[in-house]
């Protein structure tokens, strides 16, 4: 049954029963996309976990890696000792290889959102389902991990974001990063209202967006290179302590600024396929709008990462970042 899920999700097919049991615990098909795990027994370090993929319908590989997560707990050759939320986001958009349909849902979060449509309905779903799961399980620690593929090259082939909040990074996490093989930690400087975000922000989740790789379709990821990542899926899904590496093997960065797409002639002043973290030096323009005026890099050198001109209007086309001292674990 958890094996087939995904199979299901993408067919719209209704799975018959909508609960039952594996080995080490039960499951439960909310919603298309929204599947529940309950272990027999918690495990004494287990979170409340969500992982969640496919918020943006192009980047297969995360769904991939979840699947090889639930066929290895239905084949009972890793245990569920941790409740657990596996969610796809936007499903219409899984099923056309597409990014989005109508708008980005990754920047929906947000529990004031008036907008109408497909997406922000989808939106509004997704927040209620991990309010619901997180106020199930308020005695454990929450932990959300919303697993992304990038649209272009990256001098850090994986990367997390790790979203603006209140509430502190346990230092626990950057060991089980770099443990994860993540190569570097993006720190946002302020609210954006990514599904990340949203669980760190409102529930004070330990909380990132992962980018594992570049977009592909299904069956063309590097799924060997993910290995660790999937080590550390299971070991948080068995309420097992994850491996441990020193963070310092990862490098960090800052935001500094947000480059905001204003006009209708806002554009990008480099190529089309320079990649996440490429470096620019003082005085470069980075970007040109009618509305906004010109950037001009000023005495710090930044790097660019999630350049994107093709924006809407009012929405953020690319984050200016600078390294930073790397946390420090326990």
């Amino acid at each position: 049954m958890l094996g087939q899920w995904l199979d299901w999700t993408l067919d719209d097919e209704s799975p018959t029963p909508r609960k039952g049991r594996f080995a080490s615990g039960t499951y439960d098909f909310h919603a298309p996309g929204i599947l529940e795990l309950t272990p027999d027994v918690v495990r004494p370090n287990a979170y409340a976990c969500v992982f969640s993929a496919a918020v943006h319908g192009n980047e297969t590989a995360p769904v991939e890696l979840l699947g090889n997560w639930l066929c290895a707990l239905e084949a009972s050759t890793v245990q569920l000792g941790a409740p657990t939320l596996v969610i796809l986001g936007n499903i219409p958009a899984l099923k056309k290889q597409q990014r989005f349909l109508t708008t980005n849902l990754n920047r929906l979060f947000k529990r004031d959102l008036e907008d109408q449509g497909d997406e922000p309905d989808r939106a509004r779903e997704l927040m209620a389902a991990v309010d619901t799961f997180y106020a199930r399980y308020q005695a454990l620690p929450a932990l959300h991990y919303d697993l992304h593929t990038a649209i272009r090259e990256s001098l850090f082939t994986r990367f997390v974001v790790e979203p603006f909040a209140e509430s502190p990074t346990e230092p626990t996490q950057w060991a089980w990063l770099a443990a994860a093989d993540m190569q570097a930690v993006l720190h946002q400087h302020q609210h954006s209202w990514t599904f990340s975000h949203y669980s760190k922000h409102y529930h004070s989740a330990q909380s990132f967006t992962f980018e594992l790789g570049r977009v592909a379709p299904f069956g063309q990821n590097d799924m060997a290179a993910l290995e660790p990542m999937l080590t550390l899926i299971c070991a948080l899904g068995s309420g097992d302590e994850p491996p441990r590496q020193p963070a310092d093997t990862m490098t960090f960065f800052q935001v500094k600024h947000e480059l905001m797409r204003q006009s209708e002639t806002f554009s990008l002043c480099f190529d089309d396929d320079v990649p996440n973290f490429s470096r620019f030096e003082p005085g470069t323009c980075l970007a040109q709008d009618s509305t906004a005026g010109d950037f001009i890099v000023e005495e710090t050198p930044l790097r660019v990462v999630f350049p994107n001109a093709n924006v809407e209007i009012g929405a953020r086309a690319a984050l200016l970042v600078v390294p930073c001292q790397p946390a420090k674990p326990l």
